[in-house]
């Protein structure tokens, strides 16, 4: 009798704190610093991510910082103050392209930050070191270029088909080339915590519109972790309304686009594992009518029921 209930008790332990585990390490959280594209410099694209119940977050894209992380405060996503949470629970910057909106915050606020990476494509990594941390436009906070270099941050170069770990986090990365304005790039970024994934993608054209073949590539490499059920979300940019004419797209999708490019997705994966997906809306242009219409336009052309998420500033989000 005994034997029978050690036996029991250890199944318990051990079967129960698997469950348990797993259950922590199939969610992100995702605090949105800033959602919109365009010229609100108050609220441009920046997400922090982490594991649920860690506060060791990465930055996808920095257009807005502060304004972004006071927001978080208002709304209770999170505690403390807003430069210390820069300081200290932002361990890491993954740049998807070196555009304005998404490094603006990055850039202004790097005189009260820490030592931290940069990650990004060489490229992009490159425009940053060669365009913005220069002593003629800001200062250079990094290791690399204009001398004196100030090295607070380090550039860390990401190679596509190889996973790196994201220093200070218990997070990983791999990054995929984007096509945003042909032949401008961008990058997608493929985050893994334990099993479970969140795939972000910078700023892009549909390949039709592109003449290219990149998200074609990236669906082909994902739809086994759809279907395996451990991609949990994806963020995906829609930047202007259905009306917006092909040659004024500059290297962004409509809602008609969004759902060509997520039926091409959704025909190499199970049915039941791509609805489990949460897709997080990006990148919306100003001015708000814009936005309005967009939404509007992805909500009615939802025939699938696929789960649209319109992201807030500062208001937490928890993907499961």
């Amino acid at each position: 009798m005994f034997k029978k209930i050690l036996s029991a008790l250890i199944f318990l332990f051990v079967y129960g704190s698997n469950s348990w585990a797993q259950e922590i390490s199939t969610s992100f959280t995702v605090i949105p610093l800033g959602i919109k594209g365009g010229d609100d410099e108050s609220n441009l694209s920046s997400y922090m991510i982490a594991p649920k119940g860690s506060e060791k977050y990465i930055c996808l894209d920095a257009g807005t910082i502060k304004a972004g992380i006071q927001k978080a405060i208002d709304h209770k996503s999170l505690k403390g103050v807003s430069e210390e949470i820069q300081r200290t629970q932002i361990k890491g910057y993954l740049i998807s392209h070196a555009h304005l909106d998404h490094v603006a915050g990055l850039i202004i606020n790097s005189p009260a930050d820490t030592a931290k990476n940069i990650y990004g494509l060489p490229s992009v990594l490159n425009i940053l070191r060669d365009k913005y941390f220069t002593w003629d436009a800001w200062a250079n906070f990094a290791n690399e270029g204009e001398k004196p270099q100030l090295k607070k941050y380090t550039y860390s170069p990401l190679l596509e088909s190889i996973t790196y770990p994201l220093e200070g986090t218990e997070m990983k990365v791999r990054a995929f080339e984007l096509s945003h304005g042909n032949p401008y790039k961008s990058t997608a970024f493929l985050i893994s915590h334990n099993e479970s994934y969140a795939l972000y993608l910078g700023d892009t054209g549909a390949d039709e519109i592109e003449k290219s073949d990149k998200l074609a590539k990236l669906w082909r490499v994902i739809a086994p972790i759809v279907n395996s059920g451990q991609l949990k979300a994806i963020f995906m940019e829609v930047s202007f309304p259905n009306e917006q004419p092909d040659k004024q797209l500059f290297g962004h999708l409509t809602p008609k686009l969004f759902y060509s490019e997520l039926s091409k997705l959704e025909s190499l994966t199970d049915e039941k594992a791509f609805k489990k997906i949460s897709f997080i809306v990006t990148h919306t242009k100003p001015p708000q009518k814009t936005a309005e219409k967009v939404k509007k336009q992805l909500i009615s052309r939802n025939s699938n029921s696929i789960k649209l998420i319109f992201p807030q500033q500062g208001k937490r989000l928890t993907i499961n």
